[in-house]
């Protein structure tokens, strides 16, 4: 499915300007899905429109694609977090909630609270750069009542400085390549390095203790 997603942005994020005025629009709702379903690969998208914006001749192409991701995770996140909270509010819950606290095993949700509880809304920041991080935080943010200004304020550099991270990512993959469908595979396969490499730390670590 990354993939094909990453497919989908080459195709949809092209050097014609009459093709980027859906380019753009389609790489914003992609993005907006994968903040409310957590199941699409965000960062493999705003890595592979980095790529294809690195080889355009297009002014301001990278900027856009920078633009656009950020704002579409920030609308994304600030409207998953609204559902949520009108599902703790609610006395049957909400599937958005029951979906958010699915994705938030037990053990991840424990740390991510006695962090949040520690340090606030820096966690909130670093947790859209760590794999897997956002949910647990977010539904921690849930169970604190952390009210949507509160919670929208500490979002916002976080959605910028997971724009900027994954954009980077492109651009290192789009400079190691002529191609734009080369840079394309690179970008992929570093965010897959990227999103793989928690999890494996944490059983080296695990391995080690035991």
């Amino acid at each position: 499915m990354r993939w094909w997603l990453a497919a989908a942005v080459v195709t949809s994020v092209p050097a014609s300007p009459a093709q980027q005025a859906l380019g753009y629009p389609s790489l914003f709702l992609l993005v907006l899905i994968g903040a409310l379903v957590p199941v699409v690969p965000t960062g493999a998208l705003v890595s592979s429109a980095a790529v294809v914006a690195f080889h355009q001749t297009a002014p301001f192409a990278l900027a856009l694609v920078f633009v656009t991701a950020s704002v579409a995770a920030f609308c994304g996140d600030a409207a998953l977090y609204w559902l949520g909270r009108r599902g703790m509010r609610s006395k049957n819950g909400s599937r958005w909630l029951e979906a958010i606290r699915s994705r938030a095993p037990e053990e991840r949700l424990a740390q991510a609270q006695e962090k949040l509880a520690d340090h606030g809304t820096v966690v909130l920041v670093l947790s859209r750069l760590v794999p897997a991080g956002r949910i647990p935080v977010m539904l921690a943010c849930l169970m604190a009542r952390w009210p949507l200004r509160r919670f929208v304020r500490g979002n916002l550099p976080a959605c910028l400085a997971w724009a900027v991270t994954y954009q980077l990512i492109g651009i290192l993959g789009g400079s190691l390549f002529a191609e734009p469908w080369e840079g394309v595979l690179a970008a992929v396969a570093l965010t897959v390095v990227v999103g793989a490499a928690p999890s494996v730390w944490r059983r080296v670590r695990g391995t080690r203790t035991a």
